[in-house]
């Protein structure tokens, strides 16, 4: 499985569909994920996904460059319901995993357990289906052999309780080309959606080089579980960067933090969801240092994301270049 960081052949979004899930924040949602759409097609080709009814609204708010692909979904979060790609042999191969809508909270999911495979269809690739519960957003790999994911979802017994944690592990590093799983205990304390996903917490950037979401506020839940995801990932031999803020947006009642490593590397730039808080100046020019070679760009939709479930990371998936 190749590192996010590694080239890219295209970007594939959804668009946001699920007004239960949304309610009177969709229009908003809608506009966050043309955006982003937008502005990663600014450095590699795009894709939207769009149920057939919402087309023309996709077509309206996405500039020109941005293909628009009619295929049934039930939700915008392609990272968990699409495939991850693996190349083999040379042959880029879409693994499309049991997707059960995050532990069966979200129903119906069953046009978003079929899109992995409807997409490489559509898009003329090879596909490979896995009968294990998966989601993209739970992994994040180095490109040369090592795997980091969190305890907190991966051994969550609504995702595969009939597997051990060295079963799981096992079948990760066969069907992605792996030679190691590195345990975090942790995702964020209010993730409860997808039940700790790790592309909230860690994000490689290298080989053996990963960024990581730590906390500053001790009376947050996150300083803890941040540090001690540190130090685990160190005891594993990575060479750990922090970003040492985790923001957080309360609207409507609703409380959720914004971390920047829900960030997206795409080719050329590193497209981070930031919230209005203080320190997104200084945590983006952070990222700058960290990942010198490309640019680094605030979108200002992590509030409307968080607040119903996810981030920039979330809803992007990529199609490496071979």
């Amino acid at each position: 499985m190749p590192a996010e960081f590694a080239p890219h052949q295209r970007t594939v979004i959804c668009w946001p569909a699920r007004f239960e899930i949304y309610g009177s924040r969709l229009a908003q949602a809608q506009t966050a994920h043309a955006a982003l759409a937008n502005t990663i097609s600014g450095y590699e080709p795009v894709t939207m996904i769009v149920n057939q009814s919402q087309v023309d609204d996709a077509r309206q708010a996405c500039v020109e460059d941005v293909e628009i692909v009619a295929l049934e979904i039930d939700d915008a979060w392609f990272r968990d319901s699409g495939p991850n790609y693996v190349v083999e042999n040379g042959k880029l191969i879409a693994t499309c995993w049991v997707f059960n809508g995050w532990g069966n909270k979200f129903i119906p999911y069953d046009k978003d357990a079929t899109i992995a495979k409807r997409w490489a269809d559509y898009a003329g690739q090879t596909s490979r289906q896995i009968e294990m519960v998966l989601e993209g957003g739970s992994l994040n790999v180095d490109g040369a052999g090592t795997l980091i994911t969190t305890e907190q979802c991966l051994l969550h017994p609504n995702r595969n309780p009939n597997l051990s944690r060295e079963q799981i592990a096992a079948r990760l590093c066969s069907e992605l080309g792996q030679q190691k799983v590195v345990w975090l205990p942790y995702g964020l304390a209010l993730d409860d959606d997808t039940d700790g996903h790790v592309d909230n917490v860690a994000a490689f950037i290298g080989a053996g080089e990963v960024i990581m979401q730590g906390c500053s506020d001790p009376s947050e839940d996150d300083f803890a579980r941040c540090a001690a995801n540190i130090a685990v990932a160190r005891a594993a031999g990575l060479n750990v960067r922090e970003i040492p803020v985790l923001p957080f947006v309360t609207t409507d009642g609703t409380r959720a933090a914004v971390p920047y490593l829900n960030f997206y590397l795409c080719n050329g730039a590193v497209i981070v969801p930031v919230c209005g808080n203080y320190a997104d100046s200084e945590m983006l020019a952070l990222l700058g240092e960290y990942i010198p070679d490309r640019d680094i760009i605030g979108l200002e939709i992590g509030e409307i994301l968080a607040l119903v479930g996810g981030g920039i990371h979330c809803i992007t998936q990529q199609v490496p270049a071979i």
